[in-house]
């Protein structure tokens, strides 16, 4: 594990009754210790997970619109509002990595069609595969060991079948011992990799908790178990 700690530079905040230090999470935040390769921040939208992530990638010298060290293209508003008010911690540092953000994947594609790298990603343009193919086509040629991966919502392109091929992926580089991800998902099928650490951005400071905990796992069991009954409770209520 390369990123040990993320903090929060509290001294530097100019107010806290603005955003993003208006968010719950990141108004409670110290100091965030990771304890596992694999983290996920859970937490509903808006309760800053994908802030914080956003935050990490900009300290990390990633592209904040999504792409490794070496991706210069721009796109509006995709500059990170906590980059300059947190603190990593690392031992040892790895600039190796990618930043992946599901809503602009789109514009990471049309780069690497710009600058002629189709090789790097399989010989084939993103744009040519569809959406799920080019996520997992951006696991298996991208990703490689010694480096921090930042993935923002990977789900959104795959299928429940490609989940599962990309905790295979996740699996492999995990296990190799080199390579460490941070991971703000909504699935309940990433959620549930058993050597991961699931990270709770809602109700308040930021905190650990169990797979059986999430409400992605709640939810989804509860439906799963009595369809009928949850169905006919929220469109007859």
């Amino acid at each position: 594990m390369f990123l040990k700690r993320i903090e929060l530079k509290r001294e530097h905040i100019p107010a806290l009754d603005k955003y993003p230090f208006s968010i719950p999470s990141i108004k409670d935040l110290h100091r965030l210790d990771l304890k596992s390769n694999v983290t996920f921040f859970v937490g509903e939208n808006g309760s800053g997970k994908s802030t914080l992530l956003e935050a990490v990638a900009d300290k990390c010298g990633f592209n904040t619109a999504g792409g490794g060290r070496n991706n210069y293209y721009d796109l509006h508003a995709s500059e990170s509002a906590l980059g300059d008010y947190i603190r990593l911690s690392w031992l040892p540092k790895v600039t190796n990595g990618f930043f992946l953000r599901a809503e602009s994947f789109y514009n990471f594609a049309s780069h690497i069609d710009t600058v002629g790298a189709h090789e790097a990603y399989g010989g084939r343009s993103l744009h040519e595969q569809s959406h799920g193919e080019s996520f997992l086509s951006l696991f298996l040629n991208r990703f490689h060991r010694k480096a921090i991966y930042l993935l923002d919502e990977p789900e959104a392109a795959l299928s429940p079948g490609r989940q599962l091929s990309f905790l295979k992926i996740l699996h492999d580089l995990e296990t190799a011992g080199d390579s460490q991800f941070i991971i703000a998902t909504h699935s309940p099928i990433l959620l549930g990799y058993p050597h991961g650490s699931i990270l709770s951005f809602d109700d308040g400071p930021i905190r650990e908790i169990e797979y059986e905990e999430t409400d992605h796992y709640q939810i989804t069991s509860y439906f799963l178990q009595h369809r009928g009954k949850f169905l006919k409770q929220i469109l007859e209520d």
